[in-house]
């Protein structure tokens, strides 16, 4: 029995001391110490053994364990430090070496641009409000004098998620949840990305706006001119002019779109502004009496305006640029400008 645990062992250990990776040694413990192993099976051929042998028998094959188990845990430490130091010095680095820089990362143009109009209408005691992405039809169009087959609907193609669920054409739907809640006096704007089926140079699915509105007793359109030709000096420069012409929103009555003088040319005409010297920026106008019945506020005795800025819009004339989707590309070429 001596001699047949010795020469496992010996074979075993040479085995082991040959062995070249922790494969190879995972394989010899399986050989030799696994369920079906040449050592574990001399363990159980104990039974065979007669009574006065087995304690001598039991105490060289324990001893053979030992020795195999130890000689694999010592290989395998062995092993793992010889490929510690191969990779120390295959990935040896030159501390000598330059560095890499990594530029740093900055605040993107369109939201450059939105901090600083909200910062301008702050600063007239305007206050921020936040809304929904996703919108119902009531709060996106009926609430705001647009029901249902009525064709201004036309004039913003809508991405619909719902019978009765869309994403949201404008911020105004802010406006009604705002005038709800609140009651006047009300000095409110909200900034936030918008959703409409349209994309082009100037414009895309996705593109962010500032809407903003004024109720009190006594509002008038004068107000509203006011704090429009304060934001336009404030944000495009002190020189800035600025026209209202007439038109059409059914949200307010009457609406007016807002111009400033080119900011190209300064007036004078260029292909800019179409050789007109302007450049349209805003559309605005004093609230809808029907506006104000969706929110229970009395139309007899109060009064307010309302103006949509497209941020995208002010940015392009801001930065001179002549594509809108520039701004979506993710060219570090483009942003890196700003």
């Amino acid at each position: 029995m001596k001699d047949k645990v010795d020469s496992i062992t010996g074979q075993a250990l040479k085995e082991i001391s040959k062995a070249r990776s922790t494969v190879e040694l995972e394989a010899l413990r399986v050989t030799y110490l696994g369920k079906k192993g040449q050592i574990t099976a001399l363990l159980k051929s104990m039974g065979q053994l007669p009574a006065e042998d087995r304690p001598l028998a039991g105490k060289l094959v324990n001893e053979s364990r030992s020795a195999v188990e130890g000689s694999l845990k010592n290989r395998k430490n062995e092993i793992a430090e010889s490929e510690r130091a191969r990779n120390l010095e295959e990935q040896k680095s030159d501390v000598t070496l330059p560095g890499i820089f990594y530029s740093r990362g900055h605040r993107h143009p369109v939201n450059l641009v939105m901090d600083e109009i909200i910062e301008i209408f702050l600063g007239m005691g305007f206050a921020v409000r936040s809304g929904s992405e996703i919108e119902s039809d009531y709060y996106n169009f009926e609430a705001l004098n647009i029901p249902k087959n009525h064709p201004a609907r036309d004039m913003q193609d809508t991405f619909y998620i719902g019978d009765d669920t869309v994403l949201r054409t404008h911020t105004s739907p802010v406006q009604i949840r705002t005038m709800e809640k609140e009651p006047p006096p009300l000095r409110i704007i909200s900034p936030g990305k918008v959703y409409r089926v349209d994309y082009d140079v100037t414009h895309s699915p996705m593109f962010h706006q500032v809407e903003g509105f004024m109720v009190d007793e006594g509002i008038s359109f004068g107000d509203l001119k006011g704090v429009l030709l304060h934001f336009a000096t404030q944000f495009f420069g002190k020189n800035t002019q600025a026209r209202f012409r007439p038109s059409f929103f059914p949200f307010t009555e009457p609406s007016a779109e807002v111009d400033i003088s080119c900011v190209m040319c300064h007036g004078d005409g260029c292909r800019v502004c179409g050789n007109t010297g302007w450049l349209e920026i805003l559309g605005s106008g004093m609230i809808h009496p029907e506006v104000f019945r969706h929110v229970g506020y009395d139309s007899a005795k109060y009064s307010g305006f309302a103006f949509g800025i497209g941020i995208e819009r002010a940015s392009m004339l801001r930065y001179g640029i002549d594509d809108i989707r520039l701004f979506y590309e993710n060219d570090m070429r483009f942003l890196e400008q700003f």
